[in-house]
């Protein structure tokens, strides 16, 4: 667990875990539920990061203070963060958090899509590292998924909400999709699975894992068993952490259990197989580099061949795409700044262990945060608007990439490359395992080639392999080394061919090395040319010389043996491999007779297929051998005079011509249907980019929407809210017995108190006409003059009115002022003065004879 100075806590020594909250539409009910689950003592800091309104005041802190003891507070800048708080972002702002203190960024003050919630967990992570916490709840779109995943790869806890229970779930199922959630749960669950963890994170269980070697054979050899992956060369320190963040989350108290569990739950291998694939990647890391790659590198690679090139790049760990993107951004950016008049291509290979990381690469589709890294030039030239706010990489970017599933360390790798691109890979791997792989790096790139490794990646001692251009950072040009020096470091794996038995002098000392050196010469002179297949036909791995059988096909580069198979050879080869998928052991076709482009016989070949057994090292491949014989001797053929025998060879060239004539008209549909996929795909092209342009209007409406829903949510609670207080205004009006009337400046009803009918006919509907209108039971026509002079000269009247029913009342006129003191109307009072009236004038006659006693 990371420690931090005393000075980094404002209030305490020990470490304030912090727990970010993000949600859009429907989001309120969910955090209020998980407020009202949190106990008050809890020892966390809450950073509530709602979509909100930039235009209206939010209400926000008010809503949520009802829902829990803790105090709620909006963040203002610099604002230091406490335990047991809870912090609402203000309306119009990003946060971010430095030293446990907020830092505030205003954003446009406009209804527009920006991402608040990632903004916020980018921060957090960075901050926090393997304390963060982060939950996301309803809403609609993709903020926080991205946000989630730079607090998963940090060490962090993430939660996001059970998708059925959000009133719009896009949010998080879009964050669960991208395997950036540890657990999902429902909102009054999750404080409790919060308290759970942080248990677990204080009490540091694994730490024996560094001597539980046992166990930890065992662990790695249950990934090895259904992933197929060894991770015994991985450094110990990576695996350790990845693990313990497994046990945590499983709580398991020790190394062995958490295998039991494994064994148990086999669903937990691939989460710990995911886990333990790092795949941090983005746009142009390393800036410096890529300005070096592309002011320097490429050009002077482009200057070496001024007739042209077709060049190779190989990427490995390629991750989610961005690295092989960028690199062929560059090339299209060098080809653009040269303009040269020969014709360069560079094919890519980029290739990951990880398939759901390969299959996401594949797709081309990158969310708005590459703003941050590509340019808004290279946006505009290399991008098109995706769904969600993101981006799509331009088609012919995209095809310049081929994508698949490759483990570097045991898959075989491309050869004759140009550039080979590992970035930041080598720091994860023992220094045995990097050995390993520099010089297989050596042996894929032709002379000259560039190695671009990442800025904690060297070549280590292979100095006579490798040299660094100056000033270029990370990038390496291959040297050419000794063949005695490179099969030191690169020995062949090959242990099928037995070399012959010889008496060596008793003076030569058969090491290794030599006997390595005379395999080498044997595979050279006397194995036959080999291509490796897999299941489709396409080919893996090329031994030998194989250009007088295949050749490349004309078009888009096609590693297919159907397509690159000769003519000569092309149907007899395509049967041979169907009958080996067929059939077991060696499968012979002998005495083939290959002709040359003028149609005679050029050589015999012998062809042999064979797949190779499930349970060896090259499981679903084929290999398929040519071996060149002699042509067999020409025979003088005499014409039979059988009729017989004349018109079978008649039939025979017939069918012959038929043939050739059905393979021309298949050639011709096949150049049709060519055709006719190339209109589907410029149709689907334009489709997709209405679909886009669609999908762009929906996400403006739907982050509207958001908008509207958080505002409506507000203005309910508004309503709620003085609907009480109207109820309380009402009762204490009523309560006074005080008639009243409140009359607007046209001196029409506004409202009026239950007494005032014992004055005035009044009914519910009457509200909003005129106080004339009205029938009373008053004795007094100049109400309506008086409350006019009380507006003009707001000066209140007061005067004591007689009823028809012989009632009194005393009549009070005020002038009625709103909040912001403008004066909008006035207020009529009657209070009843019956009784005093009526005491007045029993005593009156009584004080007057006792005056005119008093006389003399």
């Amino acid at each position: 667990m990371n420690k931090t100075s005393a000075t980094a806590v404002p209030a305490a020594e020990t470490l304030l875990p912090i727990v970010g909250i993000g949600a859009s539409a429907g989001g309120l009910d969910p955090i209020c539920e998980f407020l009202v689950s949190v106990p008050a003592d809890s020892r966390f800091a809450y950073v509530v990061v709602q979509h909100l309104d930039p235009l209206h005041k939010g209400m926000l802190p008010e809503l949520l203070q009802r829902m829990t003891s803790m105090r709620v507070c909006e963040i203002e800048d610099g604002m230091a963060v406490q335990a047991n708080h809870v912090y609402v972002i203000p309306p119009g702002h990003d946060i971010g958090i430095e030293h446990y203190h907020f830092t505030l960024q205003a954003v446009a003050a406009r209804r527009g899509h920006h991402l608040p919630i990632d903004s916020f967990f980018k921060s957090l992570a960075l901050h926090s590292r393997d304390v963060a916490i982060g939950v996301l709840f309803s809403g609609m779109g993709a903020d926080g998924s991205a946000g989630l995943k730079a607090i998963r790869d940090s060490g962090g806890l993430t939660l996001a909400q059970l998708p059925s229970s959000a009133r719009f779930d896009p949010m998080p199922s879009n964050a669960i999709s991208k395997r950036a959630v540890d657990m999902v749960e429902l909102p009054g669950q999750m404080a409790m699975r919060i308290a759970e963890w942080w248990a677990t994170q204080e009490s540091g269980l694994p730490e024996q894992a560094m001597i539980q070697r046992e166990g930890l054979q065992q662990l790695f050899q249950q990934l090895l068993k259904q992933t197929g992956a060894n991770f015994s060369d991985y450094k110990l320190s990576t695996v350790l952490r990845r693990i313990d963040r497994r046990m945590k989350l499983r709580q398991c108290s020790s190394l062995a259990d958490y295998v039991k569990f494994m064994r148990a739950n086999p669903a937990e291998v691939e989460l710990l197989f995911k886990e333990l694939l790092i795949g941090v990647t983005n746009f142009f890391r390393d800036a410096k580099v890529w300005e070096y790659l592309m002011n320097t590198a490429l050009p002077q690679l482009i200057a070496e061949h001024p007739e042209g090139a077709a060049f190779k790049a190989w990427v490995a760990a390629c991750s989610t795409g961005e690295e092989a993107y960028s690199l062929a951004i560059a090339f299209n950016e060098v080809l653009e700044r040269l303009r040269p008049t020969a014709h360069y291509t560079l094919q890519i290979f980029a290739t990951d262990l990880d398939d759901d990381a390969v299959d996401q690469a594949r797709q081309g589709v990158f969310g708005a945060d590459i703003e941050a890294d590509v340019s808004v030039e290279l946006l505009q030239r290399y991008f098109m608007p995706a769904e969600k706010n993101g981006y799509r990489i331009r088609k012919d970017v995209r095809n310049m990439i081929i994508f698949a599933r490759q483990n570097v360390i045991s898959d075989p790798p491309f050869t004759k490359l140009d550039i080979l691109c590992c970035r930041n890979l080598l720091i994860y791997f023992t220094a045995k395992l990097q050995e390993r792989l520099i010089p297989l790096f050596h042996y894929a790139l032709r002379t000259g080639g560039l190695l671009m490794l990442g800025s904690a990646d060297t070549p280590g001692h292979f100095n006579e392999l490798f040299t660094l251009m100056p000033g270029a950072g990370r990038i390496y040009r291959r040297l050419d080394a000794s063949i005695h020096r490179v099969a030191n470091y690169f020995p062949t794996r090959v242990s099928s061919v037995v070399a012959p038995t010889v008496i060596e002098p008793s003076n030569l000392n058969m090491n290794g090395n030599l006997q390595i050196q005379v395999e080498q010469m044997l595979l050279k002179k006397h194995a036959p040319a080999a291509v490796l297949l897999n299941a489709h036909g396409d080919i893996l791995y090329i031994h030998g010389r194989t250009g007088a059988y295949l050749e490349p096909a004309a078009g888009k580069a096609n590693w297919n043996i159907h397509a690159m198979a000769r003519d000569s050879l092309r149907h007899e080869m395509a049967e041979l491999l169907k009958r080996s998928t067929q059939e077991s052991g060696l499968i012979a076709v002998r005495g083939l007779i290959q002709r040359d482009e003028a149609g005679k016989p050029s050589q015999a070949l012998d062809l042999t297929a064979e797949a190779m057994p499930d349970s060896g090292p090259l499981p679903g491949t084929v290999l398929l051998t040519f071996s060149s014989a002699p042509l067999p001797p020409k025979k003088r053929r005499t014409r039979s005079s059988n009729p017989y025998v004349l018109e079978l060879e008649q039939q025979l060239a017939q069918a012959r011509l038929e043939i050739q004539a059905v393979r021309d008209e298949m050639q011709a549909s096949r150049e049709e249907l060519k055709s006719a996929n190339e209109e589907l795909q410029s149709t689907n092209e334009e489709l997709q980019s209405t679909n886009e342009e669609l999908t762009t209007s929906k996400e403006e409406m739907q982050s509207l929407n958001e908008e509207l829903y958080t505002v409506n949510a507000e203005l309910q609670s508004k309503v709620d809210d003085l609907s009480l207080v109207n109820g309380d205004m009402k009762n204490l009006l009523n309560s006074t017995d005080v008639a009243t009337i409140f009359l607007d400046g046209e001196l029409r009803i506004r409202r009026f108190t239950d007494q005032t009918t014992q004055i005035y006919k009044l009914i519910p509907s009457d509200v909003n006409r005129p106080l004339s209108d009205i029938v009373n039971d008053l004795l007094y026509t100049d109400l309506e003059q008086d409350a006019q002079h009380v507006l003009r000269t707001l000066v209140f009247c007061e005067k004591q009115i007689e009823t028809r029913s012989g009632g009194w009342y005393t009549m009070r006129i005020r002038p009625y002022r709103t909040v912001d003191n403008v004066i909008d109307g006035v207020v009529v009072t009657f209070i009843n003065i019956t009784e005093l009236k009526q005491m007045e004038a029993r005593l009156l006659p009584l004080l007057r004879d006792r005056r005119d006693a008093s006389r003399p």
